[in-house]
Parts: C-alpha cells; sequence; structure tokens
C-alpha cells in the first residue's frame, strides 16, 4: 500500500504521495502543491528538498556511508581505478576487461586539443586563477565541437564521454603550464589516464619525467573519492544548467564555476591557506587549537567536519592512509605539513572535537598530498574539478535521459508593496 502525507492549510486538507528509495529515504512529492494549494515550501539552501530521483550516488551522511552504483567506496577505491570507476559512474556498471581496455582507448582517440585553443589560453595573464581559465576553456571547447548531443543515440553519447573525459584533463593541466610560463603538453597515448595528468603536469622538454607509481596510485585513489557526491552545489549547477538542453562542455564550465567556490571545491585550498597562516604565526598548533574551540574567537578550523557527513569522512578513512604513503614515499620535511599532521593528531583525541565529530575531512588529506607534490595552493580545486569530472557527465545524463523539466525554483517576495511612480522632479 502506497503511503501518503497530509497537509493541513487554512482547514483544508491535501494528501501529497509519499515516495521511498532504494536505501529507505522518505520524500514527500509535492509537484502538486502550488497548483493544489495556491502554497509553497521555502527552503533556503535547498537542505530539505530533493530536487531529483537518481541511481548514481547514495549518501548517509548520519552513518558515513558512500557508494557509487550500490558499490561502496571503500570496495571501490581499494580494487578500482579511476577509468575503471569513471565508466561504472556514467553507464551504470563496472565494465568488463574488454569494455575497460576500449573505454580508455577510445579516450585515447580525442586527447589531441585544437591548436586555436592556445589563442585563448594565450589571453589570460599568467596569475589567473586556473579555475577561471579552467571554466573559460571548457566552455571554448563548445565552439569546437558545435553539434548538440543527441541523448538518445547512444553512439553519440558514448563519444561525447570519452571526448569530455580527454580534452578536459588535458586542459585542466594546461591552466597550471599557463601559470608558470612552461610550453604546453599534450597527452602520450602510450601510457595510463593518471599517469597522463602527472606528465602533462610536470614533464619538462630539457628531461625525462617518470612519475612516481606511489604517487600515481595516491591520485588515482584521490580522483575516485572525488567522482560524485550527490547533489552537491556544482553537480546540481550541471543539471540546472543542462536542464535548460545547454550542451555538456557549457553545463559543465558552470560545474567548474560553482565548485571554485571555497564552501565547495575551494575548502582544500583553505585548509593549506590557514596552515601557511599557523606557520607564519609561529607554528604553534596547540594554540590555533584552542582558538577553534573559543566560540569568540572568529579562527576556524579548515578541513574539520563536513556539511554532509555527521560521523567520519569515509573518504578520508581511505585518503589518510594514501596521504601517509606519499609522505614516507617522498620524505618530505615540510614546516607546513608537520603543523597539519599536529593538529590531526590532537584532534582525533581532543574531547572537543571528537565529541562533536570534527574529524578530518578529505579536504584535509587531498590538501597535504597536494602540497606534498609540489601543486600550487589555487591548482587544489583543479584536481578535484579532475576528479569530479565523471559524476557531472552522469549526472547531465541522467537528467537528460530522463527528461526532466527545466529548473526554476519559486521564492517568496518580500519587497514593497505595489506603489505609484513619482516622477523625476518629485523624488
Amino acid at each position: 500500500m502506497s503511503k501518503t502525507a497530509i497537509l493541513e492549510l487554512d482547514g483544508n486538507k491535501y494528501e501529497f504521495p509519499v515516495i521511498v528509495g532504494t536505501e529507505n529515504e522518505v520524500a514527500i512529492d509535492i509537484d502538486k502543491l502550488r497548483s493544489a494549494t495556491g502554497a509553497i515550501t521555502i527552503d533556503p539552501g535547498y537542505k530539505n528538498s530533493g530536487s531529483c530521483k537518481s541511481e548514481i550516488t547514495f549518501l548517509d551522511g548520519e552513518e558515513g556511508i558512500l557508494r557509487y552504483r550500490g558499490y561502496s567506496i571503500e570496495q571501490l577505491a581499494g580494487n578500482a581505478n579511476f577509468l575503471e570507476v569513471s565508466y561504472l559512474v556514467i553507464f551504470g556498471e563496472l565494465p568488463t576487461a574488454k569494455q575497460l581496455e576500449q573505454f580508455e582507448t577510445d579516450i585515447r582517440k580525442y586527447t589531441l586539443i585544437n591548436e586555436e585553443m592556445k589563442n585563448i589560453i594565450d589571453g589570460f595573464p599568467k596569475n589567473a586563477h586556473p579555475m577561471g581559465v579552467l571554466s573559460c576553456l571548457t566552455s571554448a571547447l563548445t565552439a569546437f565541437n558545435p553539434k548538440s548531443v543527441n541523448v538518445e543515440n547512444e553512439k553519440e553519447m558514448y563519444e561525447a564521454v570519452c571526448k569530455t573525459m580527454a580534452k578536459f584533463l588535458v586542459i585542466a593541466t594546461w591552466t597550471y603550464r599557463k601559470s608558470m610560463g612552461y610550453p604546453l603538453n599534450y597527452y602520450d597515448n602510450t601510457k595510463g589516464y593518471v599517469e597522463n595528468f602527472m606528465r602533462l603536469m610536470f614533464e619538462l622538454p630539457t628531461g625525462p619525467y617518470a612519475a612516481n607509481p606511489t604517487i600515481v596510485a595516491a591520485l588515482d585513489k584521490l580522483f575516485i573519492l572525488h567522482a560524485d557526491h550527490e547533489q552537491n552545489c556544482s553537480t546540481s549547477t550541471v543539471r540546472m544548467v543542462g536542464s535548460s538542453h545547454a550542451g555538456l562542455f557549457a553545463s559543465i564550465s558552470a560545474g567548474v564555476s560553482a565548485l571554485w567556490g571555497p564552501l565547495h571545491g575551494g575548502a582544500n585550498q583553505a585548509v593549506l591557506e590557514m596552515l601557511e597562516e599557523i606557520q607564519k604565526n609561529g607554528g604553534d598548533a596547540d594554540k590555533y587549537l584552542e582558538k577553534a574551540k573559543d566560540k569568540n574567537d572568529p579562527f576556524r578550523l579548515m578541513g574539520f567536519g563536513h556539511r554532509v557527513y555527521k560521523n567520519f569522512d569515509p573518504r578520508a578513512k581511505i585518503i589518510k592512509k594514501a596521504a601517509d604513503e606519499v609522505l614516507a614515499t617522498l620524505g618530505v620535511n615540510d614546516p607546513i605539513l608537520n603543523i597539519a599532521k599536529k593538529l590531526e593528531e590532537s584532534a582525533l583525541v581532543d574531547e572537543y572535537f571528537v565529541s562533536r565529530k570534527l574529524y578530518p575531512n578529505v579536504d584535509f588529506y587531498s590538501g597535504i598530498i597536494y602540497r606534498a607534490l609540489g601543486i600550487p595552493t589555487d591548482m587544489f580545486t583543479v584536481l578535484f574539478a579532475i576528479g569530479r569530472l565523471p559524476g557531472w557527465i552522469a549526472q547531465w545524463k541522467e537528467m537528460r535521459v530522463n527528461k526532466e523539466p527545466i529548473g526554476r525554483p519559486r521564492q517568496v517576495y518580500t519587497g514593497p508593496a505595489l506603489r505609484e511612480f513619482v516622477p523625476f522632479e518629485k523624488r
């Protein structure tokens, strides 16, 4: 028997259907609320509003659970590589060995970037923020791929996926090369996807570059952990823009811009900026832990706790091990990272943080890894975008295939009531 919810308003009762998800999430379907009652809901930040039904990601913040297409993040990070997980997230099932090999081969077909794109990147000043450059370059890909994707055509959709996965990785690394004044690199089709990221970033024409396998493995895990995260700000942006039937590149460009914000993808950059500030002011981690506890102190400990996870971030457990391996492999002796380790160790046993479940999150550990690799802080969010790309593609694809209506939230108007116009000479 289907459930219903009853709303009473002005003495009238209205029934609305209740939807129950695979994992027993309960949602009241208020699609007909305004037409039936004349009223709307108001929910700033949409914290209690479901914008869609989705088969991609399940997230339980209270229990610290994250699953892609039913597979736990722990199993995926421990057994699969990033392209394997990308295929799963986008197409719904883990690929066979043959499908995965074909997927990687087909991505390689599109790794070359049109030379005219160099004219666009040349127009940016060297100190332009990489996320701003990435958003513009992603949007510019539309000019070189003007044909709309027919989402009903599986072959066209598959090719669009491969093209996006290929070109986005290259232009993302170009934002770093531009900021460093280095010549732009090209994808090496004899190497893997994540290994190519390292090459594209760091190989110089003056000598060969060999990626460290431990570092490649750590980045592979990081990209997997970022691949999708349900209806967050940037993903919702991609779906909202795509709901107007804007193209895939344009929608992803909008997602990049949304991810740029310090409250979203910019959080790992904020972690390093905080650590640098602590170092500049004497490097006393204990002092800043006490400041974080003082409700009258404006200081905030970045990289601890999470808006959704009310327990330990499951991604943080995985990447903590990878961070430890990277630091051990590189033998890094960095005072900034020493402060980070001190904050981590203290917060994990301090009653104030433990009782409030303010554990280190994935942004904290990813920032540590990126710092150890010598990646500038303003590039951190670009790496987040590379990881999140398959999720954005999958969400855009799902929204279009499901023929979801154009996004158009309502509002409650609180401005002046009707007023008479006052002629200029009487104001």
